[in-house]
């Protein structure tokens, strides 16, 4: 019987385009609940953000997407294909931008996106290579080893190895982190752009470019969705922006 019935939900979010679907997703870590009966669904072509204070289980919750980190509980699918299962499959259609991790510091930055364009198979792989370092005027420094870069360039370098190759999902832990402000303008009007014809999936802490950018989003705080929806659906009066909106749920 339980067989048949997640048969059904499969057919029923085909149906509904998901991209992402995660249901009642439960993570411990020995005694601690990491995450607790998450669920919500990212529909394809939206700019879906999930919010939330540090130790939220947002982290988590992208490790477990990308098949990096099983889960305890529930049921997740990416792009129709249970990343636990099946991790490689799920990393060969989607750009990761994880929230600490840095490019190998032993290659250069043109090294870097030559490996991760190769390791893709991507055709023409010079010339992406040379879009993407003019994208973020890394002109000039491509020969540069990473360990002798600044946390903002190998940002840069993060993000372009995630877009190179054009995924049909993005999914992004804090993409705007040690970015300054003319490079956050031009990496979120990318994004943007981005979301109408692919899907992007947003942890930010940065809630001012949250609001601009995020249609559905889901709110975590120790582990449980506290709020979910579009930001207007969240607004207890007209007045409140998302930071209040973050603050009242989470507080």
């Amino acid at each position: 019987m339980e067989s048949v019935i997640e048969v059904s939900k499969d057919m029923m979010w085909q149906q509904m385009e998901s991209v992402i679907e995660v249901s009642k997703v439960q993570k411990k870590f020995n005694k601690f609940q990491a995450l607790d009966n998450v669920s919500f669904k990212v529909k394809k072509g939206e700019f879906f953000g999930c919010f939330g204070p540090n130790g939220a289980g947002k982290t988590t919750l992208i490790r477990i997407l990308t098949g990096q980190l099983p889960r305890t509980g529930g049921h997740v699918r990416v792009l129709g294909i249970d990343p636990s299962k099946n991790p490689v499959d799920v990393k060969k259609r989607i750009g990761i931008v994880p929230e600490s991790e840095s490019p190998p510091s032993f290659l250069t930055g043109w090294e870097y996106l030559y490996f991760v364009a190769h390791i893709r198979q991507l055709p023409n792989i010079e010339s992406k290579i040379k879009h993407w370092l003019e994208f973020f005027d890394m002109t000039g420094r491509e020969s540069t080893i990473c360990k002798d870069l600044s946390k903002g360039m190998r940002q840069k370098l993060m993000l372009s190895a995630a877009l190179i190759h054009e995924p049909e999902l993005l999914i992004l832990d804090e993409p705007l982190i040690n970015l300054d402000p003319i490079y956050q303008r031009r990496v979120k009007d990318h994004l943007r752009g981005y979301a109408k014809k692919m899907t992007v999936f947003m942890c930010t802490h940065i809630l001012e470019a949250a609001e601009k950018l995020c249609g559905n989003s889901v709110i975590l705080n120790k582990g449980k969705i506290v709020g979910r929806g579009k930001i207007a659906q969240l607004r207890a009066k007209e007045s409140e922006n998302l930071e209040d909106i973050f603050l009242r749920l989470v507080e």
